[in-house]
């Protein structure tokens, strides 16, 4: 799920009114997505991606809502440094390297060892892999689909497909492939 940068700065933000003005914006090199300069206004931004404006010294998180819709929140500008990316696959490729393909459709390089279902904390603009938050019980989760989308817990277990997470002392099954590690015992980015 994404939306174009446009959109975005156009009519979620409000920096600008029309689609001329979003073209304009981007093309003073001031709007940064992940820390890399973009132009295109048609740019998909998704999940947990980083946009700043550099002029005003502005930075935004995308997330989603209580529905399950994409929104953004604001962030201090260290955290505009940090974003997670969840694995959803990996390759072996020469020199015993990794290559590993994240939910934002990224791939990464690397030679640390980490499993489908992980979450890679990484360095904005360099994507550089500053921490692995496994898949493991005891573990923070951010749920990205189903009917409790949305949701921040603890995850209790795994088992094969499915799993449990334990939100307001209750708990909860849902998919494997819904959750989203986002920290060890809290959160490693803002949420809210």
């Amino acid at each position: 799920m994404a939306l174009p940068l446009g959109v975005i700065l156009r009519d979620m933000l409000h920096y600008v009114d029309t689609a001329a003005e979003v073209t304009k914006l981007l093309h003073t090199k001031e709007v940064l997505v992940d820390g890399i300069r973009r132009h295109d206004s048609r740019l998909a931004v998704g999940l947990f991606d980083v946009i700043t404006l550099k002029n005003i010294n502005k930075h935004h998180r995308v997330i989603f809502d209580t529905k399950g819709r994409l929104d953004l929140c604001d962030l201090s500008p260290a955290e505009a440094h940090v974003k997670l990316g969840k694995i959803v696959g990996k390759t072996t490729v020469s020199k015993g390297k990794i290559q590993y393909h994240l939910h934002d459709g990224k791939n990464i390089l690397s030679t640390k060892q980490a499993n489908v279902g992980d979450t890679f904390v990484l360095a904005l603009p360099s994507l550089e892999v500053k921490e692995i938050l496994p898949l493991k019980p005891g573990m923070m989760v951010f749920l990205v689909q189903g009917k409790h989308s949305t949701d921040v817990g603890t995850l209790k277990e795994v088992k094969g497909k499915e799993a449990t997470y334990i939100i307001d002392k209750k708990e909860v099954g849902t998919s494997k492939k819904y959750l989203f590690v986002v920290g060890d015992k809290k959160p490693v980015i803002t949420l809210a």
